[in-house]
């Protein structure tokens, strides 16, 4: 071992010994919190979709197009959102994106006075406006991790964020459900928009950069720090990107050429249109596929995201083990994300049983392997380039929900064609096998990329 391992890990022991404020966890809280009002949003219309399109008569290829909307202005808005996140910082631009998504969901609640190709249009258009509102949210989350948390915390912190999508479906998917049955379902939107609101107003009231939090102190700057948490992030990439101008198009040009990056990216792409599954057309199988009412949907959702937020959570806390006890960075990454991957695909098994039962608990195995295995964001907290962190993220969140776009319609032809979704199953189980298969062979050694100058 070398004289500057040596004290690497000295300071890092010497940092952790000291007495430390634990800001960073209650920052993570925030970003758990504002990620299930994120996902609460882009799955309300899922909720209220079976009683909305029978109500505005919209058939089940329109459906798709309503809900691939979102998924469209979502992927537009990635590079423009990473852009502002460099350039103003994580705390306004986050802020603003959360204010500005939860007045658009609050909106579609007002559909209802339309019908037919009208009111097709307006939810498309409502539905690409939270799109691209929530653009800057999630390269906003993994800055976010990178700036506070140190390197063998941040597979964890991920997963609790990320793990917000599952509970986002526990809590708010039996709500939505019952709103919609109890009171109809523009209820549903107006509930998600208001709340949204009100939470964007206690973002800026908690969220500072390091550096900035007025309630850290030193000892915990210093432990981040020495964990390889960049915690002048803002300040530098603030004046990195005033200096960088034209270099930015040759930076992305640059993750794209990286074997690492562009098997990352696939592996997002994949992942993602399991996620995309479980907040667009579960529900409506739940209903059409296996008989169940609109309420009791939204209650038998809820349990393989359970399955999922308890996978979300054990896939983070595994990582960040192996990371500890020796394992490289690239097998700690690594094992829970292919493991996981290849669990998903037991969602197949549901095409060979009538039993719902059976079928609930296949789902919530697929979902539990999901949970386990979308470390995405941890990863890219690791690799991404200092320079580009926001931007960075921008990329990857686009190249994965493009997937946002693509797995709505497919599944929703699917089901237009065949009548059944035994297809469907068969196209989302396919994409788990993909990216375990990426994550195996396609991204090879997991590590911080350096841009060339």
């Amino acid at each position: 071992m070398s004289v500057n391992t040596v004290m690497d890990h000295s300071s890092v022991a010497g940092a952790a010994a000291a007495t430390k404020t634990r800001i960073r966890w209650t920052i993570v809280v925030m970003l758990f919190v504002v990620t299930a009002i994120n996902y609460a949003d882009r799955a309300v219309l899922a909720i209220a979709g079976p009683v909305l399109s029978k109500d505005l008569g919209i058939n089940a290829a329109q459906m798709g197009f309503i809900f691939s909307a979102f998924g469209w202005s979502y992927v537009i808005g990635q590079l423009p959102g990473g852009w502002l996140l460099d350039r103003f910082g994580s705390k306004w631009v986050y802020a603003a994106s959360i204010f500005t998504w939860s007045v658009f969901t609050l909106f579609q609640g007002f559909v209802g006075f339309l019908t037919g190709a009208a009111a097709v249009t307006a939810l498309f258009a409502l539905r690409f406006a939270v799109g691209l509102a929530e653009a800057p949210s999630f390269p906003g989350n993994s800055r976010v991790v990178a700036a506070w948390f140190p390197g063998h915390e941040r597979a964890t912190a991920s997963a609790i964020f990320n793990s917000a999508q599952y509970f986002a479906t526990v809590i708010f998917a039996p709500l939505m459900g019952w709103l919609t049955h109890s009171f109809g379902w523009p209820w549903a939107f107006g509930f998600m928009g208001t709340l949204g609101l009100l939470v964007s107003g206690i973002w800026l009231k908690t969220v500072y950069s390091p550096v900035d939090h007025p309630k850290i102190n030193q000892a915990e700057i210093d432990y981040i720090a020495a964990g390889g948490g960049l915690v002048n992030m803002d300040d530098a990439a603030k004046k990195k990107t005033d200096a960088a101008g034209g270099a930015k198009w040759d930076y992305i040009r640059q993750l794209f050429a990286s074997r690492m990056m562009a098997g990352i990216f696939l592996g997002q792409f994949c992942i993602n249109a399991i996620t995309y599954f479980f907040i667009t057309w579960f529900p409506v199988y739940l209903v059409q596929a296996r008989g169940m009412s609109v309420l009791s949907a939204g209650f038998v959702a809820s349990i393989p995201a359970i399955c999922g937020f308890a996978g979300g959570i054990l896939g983070g806390v595994l990582s960040d083990a192996m990371l500890r006890k020796g394992f490289s960075l690239t097998a700690a990454r690594k094992t829970p994300i292919v493991l996981g991957m290849l669990l998903s695909m037991s969602m197949i098994a549901c095409n060979y049983t009538d039993v719902q039962w059976i079928v609930v608990g296949f789902m919530a195995l697929a979902f539990f392997g999901k949970g386990i295995g979308a470390l995405g964001w941890a990863v890219m907290s690791d690799c991404a380039p200092k320079e580009i962190t926001g931007l960075s993220g921008g990329v990857f969140n686009m190249c994965g929900n493009i997937s946002s776009i693509s797995t709505p319609i497919i599944i929703g032809y699917i089901i237009q064609t065949s009548g059944s979704f035994n297809g469907a199953l068969l196209f989302v189980g396919a994409n788990a096998l993909i990216a375990a298969v990426s994550y195996l062979v396609v991204v090879g050694e997991i590590k911080r990329m350096e841009l060339r100058k």
